[in-house]
């Protein structure tokens, strides 16, 4: 699932441009405008664009498979 900009909270930095491992966001003609999510499909959910928004303007959409679920299982003693 792609990354979500919030246009409102969006300053138009492009930090996310240039953080993208895969180039997922594309820059605007205009500046100052948000970014342009050019290749969606590419994105690895890595949440480097979203700790590093300064507008905190970045949301992702993780889909189920890649939710990893932990559960804490009792300790089991070892018998020698």
């Amino acid at each position: 699932m792609p990354p979500i900009i919030e246009k409102d909270k969006c300053i138009g930095c492009h930090k996310c441009v240039d953080l993208c491992p895969v180039d997922v966001y594309g820059v605007q003609e205009k500046k100052g405008c948000p970014p342009v999510i050019r290749y969606p499909e590419e994105c690895w959910h890595c949440n480097a664009c979203v700790f590093d928004c300064p507008a905190k303007a970045i949301r992702l959409r993780v889909p189920a498979p890649l939710a990893m679920v932990f559960v804490d299982a009792p300790e089991r003693k070892r018998e020698n």
